[in-house]
This record gives structure tokens, sequence and C-alpha cells, in this order.
């Protein structure tokens, strides 16, 4: 097993078949592996671009999969695979869009702000300051998970992978007013 993992490099790609998913990760059977033991694992949030509340919303035991490897320990036996690494980032195209006005549907509402998804794999925060020109204490004062609505991007940060938006002074677009 050993020679197999020295025999393995960071960046390049490797397939195998999900053997198990669980609340952590995925562990995957590596193909070529000699002693056909589990030694693939990719944690849950090197699964997918898209925001998942489980692996098991991502991939399923028996499926085949192709993933970038970014780690190999070879005194725990174990390679980490990612494949988001292999997929288009969703965020990129938003990158100079900076000003532009979209619609898109509430996700969550937590105590400062709501999530909301402008594009598949892309979601960005609109701050309850950001919602009209009095804070209010809380989204669900002004919406509800599910509601569709307009906003404006304000900043895209790819570093941190976060896109900030405003819902302030926008034309109304959802099932209340942001007014």
């Amino acid at each position: 097993m050993r020679a197999f993992l020295l025999g393995l490099g960071r960046g390049a790609t490797h397939e195998g078949r999900v053997q198990s998913v669980h609340n952590f990760g995925v562990f995957v059977n590596l193909d070529g592996e000699p002693d056909d033991q589990c030694t693939g694992f990719i944690r849950g949030p090197e699964l997918s671009w898209r925001r998942i509340d489980h692996p098991a919303d991502a991939v399923t035991a028996g499926q085949r999969v192709v993933g970038e490897i970014i780690d190999i320990d070879t005194r725990r036996g174990q390679v980490q695979l990612s494949l988001k690494a292999l997929q288009v980032d969703p965020l990129v195209p938003f990158t100079d869009q900076a000003g532009m006005v979209t619609t898109g549907q509430v996700t969550k509402l937590i105590p400062f702000g709501a999530f909301v998804r402008v594009a598949d794999g892309v979601e960005g925060l609109v701050h309850n300051t950001e919602f009209r020109d009095e804070p209010v204490e809380h989204p669900g004062q002004i919406v509800s998970e599910g509601d569709e609505i307009t906003v404006r991007i304000a900043e895209v940060d790819l570093v941190r992978r976060r896109l900030t938006l405003s819902a302030g002074n926008l034309p109304r677009n959802g099932k209340r007013s942001l007014l």
C-alpha cells in the first residue's frame, strides 16, 4: 500500500468508487489500490461548490467519482480528494459584477441577515443594514425563506469566497415590500 501511495501526487486526478457516506465526509475505494482498502477520503466542503446539508446530497455509495488529490498521508494510509477542485467555481463569473441588479431566492435567515441564491452554487448575504435605510432587528421582519427578492451585488470577494448583497432602494419583486 505504501508504494501505491508514494506513486500518487498532489494535484493529480484519481478515480474510485464511493464506499460510504457519513456526516463528516465520504470514503472512497481508490482504483489501483492493491489491498482494496478504503484509503480515499473527501471532506464535506470538498464535495461541491454548492451548499449541501449532508454529503449524501452530493454523492451516493457505489457511485464512481474522479477527484483531485489534495493531500497524501503515507503514515495513516489516506489520500484526501476534492471533487470541487475539478469543478468550475460558480462565483468567478460574478467577479466584475459589482453594482449589477438581479433577483434571487432567500435561502436562509440568520439573526444578522439573509442569504440569497443569485445563481446555482452562488449565495450572498444581505446584512440587516442593507434591507432599507434604517437597519432591521431581524431579516424575518422583511423577508421569509423562499421569497424571491431583488438585490444589488455590492462586493465580490473571491479570496474569502463572499458575495455581499444589498436590497435597499431597489424595485420590489418579493412577496413583501422591502421599503
